[in-house]
Parts: C-alpha cells; sequence; structure tokens
C-alpha cells in the first residue's frame, strides 16, 4: 500500500498533523520509540504563555488559544515577569515587544508581587503581569490528537525507526531499523531533534534545526507552594518555576548545544537552577525530588519550519518549534496540514503568515551584485 503521508515522529507535532491530515488521506504514522511522546512531549513542563517564544510565534499562539480552551486543555495560571531594579529597562523592552499584538500586560507594584509570590526577595522588585497565562494538559492534548487520528483510520507504528528514505517509482520507500518497508507518497518530518538527521537521510538538505537541553527539578519546599502561584519568569532569562501539588516546578532555563539523544539532567545544570531560585526566595528547599531533561529544537531564526521543502516537494517539514510547540500545536498542525493539501485557511489560521515559516527561507540566494 502507497500511503499519501508518511509522518515521522509521533509526539505532539506527528500526532496532531496526523489528526488534520486524516480526514483527507490516508496517513502512516511511525514512532520510533515504544510509545508516542517518550521525548520533548512526554517532559513538557507546557504553559500557554501569550509572549512566550517571541513576537513571530504569537500568532500561532493566539490562534491555538480558543482551542486549547474549548477542549478543556488549560487551567488559568497567569504568569509574572520578574526582575530587580536594574531590569526596569528589560521590562520595558518587553512590553514594547509585544504593543499591539493583543496581549494583556502590565506592571504591577512591589506589594502586590509580594503578595503574588511569597517569599520573594525584596530586591526582585519589578515585575509585569500577563494574566492569561495558562498550564496545559500536555498529555490530554496529545491523546487527544492520536484518538482523533486514530478515528479517521491513521496507522500508528511503534518501535518503527525509520532507517532508509529513498524515492522509488514516484513514491518514497521507507525502511525501518528492523527491515520493515512502508511507502508513501510523501514524508512530512515530524521528528524533532532528529529533523536534520531525517532530512539527511532523504537527500533533502538539512535547514540548521538544533537540539538544545532544558533541565527541569521538582523541588518539595517548606511551606508547601501555593496552588495559585502564577508561572514565575525571570526577564532576563536565567530561570522560571511554577507550581505542582505543592511542589515546584523548576528550570534554570538553559539552553545547552546537544547531538539527538534521550536526554538525561546534568547535576551542573541542577545546581545552577538552586542557585537563581535562591537568589530570588528564601523559600527552604527540604529536597529535588525529581530532575529530568528534555530537548527544544530550534531553526537558526528560532521560528518553525512549515511546509514542503522547496527543491524535493514531497518531502515537508514540521519542525523547529522549541518551546513553543504545545502551546501553538493547534494552529501549527492546522495550517501545515492546509498547505499540503493546497486547501485554503480558516477562522483558526486566517491571521496566520505561513511565509513566515516556510522552509524556502533557508535555501534563498542572494543574486550576484553587478560588477
Amino acid at each position: 500500500m502507497i500511503h499519501d503521508f508518511a509522518i515521522i515522529g509521533a509526539g505532539m507535532a506527528g500526532a496532531s498533523i496526523a489528526a488534520e491530515l486524516a480526514p483527507h488521506a490516508s496517513v502512516l504514522l511511525l514512532e520510533a520509540e515504544d510509545a508516542p511522546g517518550y521525548h520533548a512531549t512526554g517532559r513538557s513542563a507546557a504553559f500557554w504563555e501569550e509572549s512566550y517564544g517571541g513576537p513571530g510565534v504569537v500568532p500561532l499562539t493566539l490562534a491555538s488559544g480558543a482551542y486549547l480552551g474549548e477542549h478543556g486543555f488549560l487551567t488559568p495560571r497567569g504568569a509574572l515577569y520578574v526582575g530587580r531594579a536594574e531590569d526596569r529597562a528589560a521590562m520595558d523592552r518587553h512590553v514594547e515587544t509585544f504593543a499591539g499584538a493583543g496581549i494583556a500586560i502590565h506592571r504591577i507594584s512591589p506589594t502586590d508581587l509580594a503578595a503574588k509570590v511569597p517569599h520573594i526577595r525584596p530586591d526582585w522588585s519589578e515585575a509585569l503581569h500577563q494574566p492569561a497565562c495558562a498550564d496545559i494538559d500536555v498529555a490530554g492534548l496529545h491523546q487527544h490528537y492520536l484518538a482523533a487520528a486514530r478515528r479517521h483510520g491513521v496507522t500508528i507504528a511503534c518501535r518503527a525507526r525509520v532507517s532508509g528514505l529513498a524515492r522509488q517509482g514516484g513514491a518514497w520507500a521507507i525502511t525501518g531499523a528492523h527491515g520493515e518497508t512502508w511507502r508513501a507518497a510523501t514524508v512530512i518530518n515530524a521528528s524533532g531533534a532528529w529533523a536534520d538527521d531525517v532530512a539527511h537521510m532523504a537527500g533533502v538538505r538539512p535547514v540548521g534545526i538544533n537540539p538544545l537541553r532544558r533541565t527541569v527539578a521538582v523541588l518539595r519546599v517548606e511551606p508547601q507552594a501555593p496552588a495559585d502561584l502564577p508561572l514565575v519568569l525571570d526577564i532576563k532569562g536565567g530561570f522560571y518555576f511554577k507550581p505542582d501539588a505543592g511542589r515546584l516546578w523548576l528550570s534554570p532555563h538553559d539552553e545547552i548545544p546537544s547531538e539527538p539523544c534521550d536526554a538525561a539532567p546534568e547535576e551542573w545544570d541542577v545546581a545552577v537552577a538552586i542557585d537563581r531560585f535562591q537568589s530570588v526566595t528564601d523559600w527552604r528547599i527540604a529536597a529535588v525530588e525529581r530532575r529530568w531533561a528534555g530537548l527544544r529544537s530550534f531553526a537558526p531564526d528560532r521560528l518553525p519550519v512549515y511546509g514542503r521543502d522547496p527543491d524535493e516537494g514531497s518531502f515537508v517539514w514540521f519542525a523547529g518549534q522549541g518551546g513553543f510547540g504545545i502551546q501553538t500545536a493547534p494552529a501549527a498542525a492546522r495550517l501545515a496540514a492546509q498547505l499540503v493539501l493546497g486547501q485554503g485557511r480558516d477562522a483558526m489560521t486566517a491571521p496566520i503568515d505561513p511565509a513566515a515559516y516556510t522552509p524556502a527561507r533557508f535555501h534563498r540566494v542572494s543574486a550576484p551584485q553587478s560588477a
């Protein structure tokens, strides 16, 4: 059988685009691990935060918000960007950067900050409040897309690591690591940290997807973290933390270059996170109960890559979604499916300019200047 589409990777990216394509085409979803979502999706401390990822990501985030809310995947949280007095200029730049983007951002007083974040040290007196921020039920969203894909006939194959890709007879011949073979008219590269490796395998020029390691530690603090604590982020990008069942999920907001792998936390990165946390609060850390790491994958301009490769139109990029791939999943998958199916945009995707995310932007060569 020749499928219309073979999607490589069944994390959030692969599952979501499979669900969007399935009503219109035959779809094969290939996952290297024992179960979908083992890597970045299963390790995400995801939140829906409107400015996260920068201005170029905002249209995808805002377009996804209604879908996430309507389907019950968001829990209100609120976010606070915090800093010291010397960080006021950075606060001003944050406000200016997102002015006119439809994001509610406002300053709050040191008194209000202390009320929202108990145990914050007095020198951390600057804060911006983004009230719309919400937690995302990552596992629920992922299973939602997998279930929708199955309902529409998607074939999902786990333990199906792809080891070969070649064009044969007008279709892709896909070889698995255990000798399996599949065929598809179009391959969709939703393989996250392995996206450039898959492109190499297919003989397609890579776009420069770089995996970066992000560390998270779960702290037991005394007293317990209140359930209504906002997501707290350093305006300079040095840390973030949020509550979960009385504990705190803490990250040093690290971005450590890595080969594609089963990422593991480094003790140094956990120690850096704790040091930064203790510089901003006087909470007592009773224990580090868990720690993990995941890979976030970025294109060189830190925007996602969606669409057909300009040199090989039967190879589709759906990659480079960094740390915002969960919060943008509904709009990203809808837009990418519309692009590969040749459909017009709908109410969700109409505000999004797909040209911002085309893989062709990495293959453009300036015309030689005349002498």
